[in-house]
């Protein structure tokens, strides 16, 4: 038996491969295929979406930037409208900021001159107009003549009602009703009617605003008073209510006052026309002959000298019928 102990000797390394290499199984190759195409999935599916947050992320900002754009479009569109006039007019220019001048001193062709018959309202005048208690006169020549309520327009008693009366009142007053029972004067009905034609007709009475307000929309229907005034509008002295007519905004040459309580005229008597208390008599004539004064004063520039004319019963100015006299008042 011969035993070789030499090695054998391979000539062809690509046999040597073939051999070591072994080949794996199908099932293995199914895995691997498996395997790769998985990864090679979720890679594709991770890039693409990627993808799609970045176009949508795009997307917004640019939906964002258009939304915003349109409404400052929008918005300026609205301010040019606002700041420019829709149309222009025939002859007139549109000024712009930069044609306008500011010329801090006045020049002298700049000064406003006014007709001598053009009437400038009191407002248009004066800074102080708040402190006056009536509103400014439309024309500045009109007249003003204050009238007393109580015992000189009416006379008013409460509980028990007196005789004659022609209408009531009930006022709320510190939380109660009460009953007034009121008498007119004879006549008033014709004298507010006829004075209120060429007159400012102003009610000025130191009664209560809860009791005088009802009173004069009864004694008033057709709104013949220009403005009623009441308590709170007259001046506390001494404990007297007096009736400052300096306070009202009119010029006192065109103002007079008829009151039956001389305190209430104190601070301008020269502008008074005093009045005998009415309370019931039924054949009182004051207001007849208040209306002719009224109707004649006008040829007077200055209500003073009337009021003094009439109750001096001078012979060039009284009036026929309706001279009153301070000896009279007296009585």
């Amino acid at each position: 038996m011969i035993v070789i102990n030499s090695p054998i000797l391979i000539q062809n390394p690509e046999m040597v491969s073939k051999i070591i290499k072994r080949t794996p199984p199908k099932s293995v190759k199914r895995q691997k295929r498996r395997s790769h195409s998985h990864h090679h999935h979720r890679r594709k599916s991770s890039t693409l979406s990627k993808k799609t947050a970045s176009v949508s992320l795009l997307s917004s900002i640019n939906k964002s930037f258009l939304t915003c754009r349109r409404r400052l479009v929008k918005l300026f569109d609205k301010l040019s409208r606002l700041a420019t006039p829709k149309r222009s007019h025939r002859g007139f220019r549109i000024l712009t900021q930069e044609e306008i001048e500011f010329d801090p001193e006045p020049r002298p062709e700049l000064v406003l001159e006014l007709e001598p018959s053009l009437v400038v309202p009191r407002a248009l005048l004066f800074d102080d107009v708040d402190q006056f208690r009536l509103p400014p006169l439309v024309s500045e020549k009109q007249r003003t003549i204050f009238l007393d309520l109580d015992e000189t327009l009416v006379h008013s008693s409460q509980d028990p009602p007196q005789k004659m009366y022609d209408f009531v009142v009930k006022p709320v007053i510190e939380g109660q009703i009460m009953n007034f029972y009121v008498l007119k004067r004879p006549g008033v009905d014709k004298f507010l009617e006829e004075i209120s034609k060429k007159y400012e007709v102003v009610v000025f009475t130191a009664g209560l605003k809860q009791y005088a307000s009802l009173v004069l929309d009864a004694l008033d229907p057709k709104g013949l008073i220009s403005h009623r005034l009441y308590r709170d509008s007259c001046r506390c002295v001494e404990g007297r209510y007096v009736k400052d007519l300096s306070e009202m905004g009119r010029d006192m040459r065109r103002v007079v006052i008829v009151d039956d309580n001389p305190n209430s005229y104190s601070l301008q008597p020269e502008n008074a026309i005093p009045i005998i208390p009415f309370l019931d008599d039924v054949n009182d004539r004051e207001l007849e002959k208040l209306v002719g004064f009224f109707q004649r004063c006008d040829r007077f520039d200055d209500m003073r000298d009337a009021v003094k004319q009439y109750l001096g019963g001078g012979s060039n100015g009284g009036v026929d019928g309706g001279v009153y006299s301070l000896a009279e008042r007296e009585q």
